[in-house]
This record gives structure tokens, sequence and C-alpha cells, in this order.
């Protein structure tokens, strides 16, 4: 995703509703932010579809990591031979 440009990219809640297609346009075709202001404070962002399911999956790894580091800490881990038992038994040995 572009970077926000703060002298095109910023828009009082007003003109989004009066140019709403043609703002979601352009957040599509050139990647930039849309941030939504109402009585001059910022209100919402628009960004384009793929950028939202970046950062989506994203915070999916990084919340899967930050669990195995919490149970890790905890002691809830497992030995060598304990995830192999385990991975032959979710997806067969193959042999």
């Amino acid at each position: 995703m572009n970077d926000l440009i703060v002298s095109e990219d910023i828009v009082p809640i007003g003109e989004f509703k009066k140019q709403t297609s043609r703002l979601l346009r352009r957040v599509k075709e050139e990647g930039h932010p849309l941030l939504i202001t109402q009585n001059g404070r910022p209100v919402g962002v628009v960004i384009p579809p793929e950028e939202y399911d970046r950062i989506q999956a994203r915070d999916r790894l990084v919340a899967a990591a930050e669990e195995g580091l919490r149970q890790s800490k905890a002691g809830q881990v497992l030995s060598g031979e304990d995830v192999d038992r385990e991975l032959d038994r979710a997806f067969g040995t193959g042999e």
C-alpha cells in the first residue's frame, strides 16, 4: 500500500459522501489509503481490499506466534517425538 499523501488523501465526510464512487475508485487504483474526517478529526480510513487481507493475515500470524510463545513460557511444549506422532496422526506417515 502506498503512503498517505496528506494534501490529497484526507477528505471531509461531506466530500466523501458527494464523491464516494470516485474516491473509492482512486483508493483501488492508486493504492493510497483515504482518511475521512468529521469536524476536522479523523473518523475512518478506507484502504484497498488487498491491503485489508494482508493486514488480517499478518495479524493472524502474529497472534499465532504470540500464543506459541505464551505456551512455551508456560511449559506447554512437545518433544520432537511427540510432534512426529501428532503429525503422523494428522497426516499419516506416507510410508
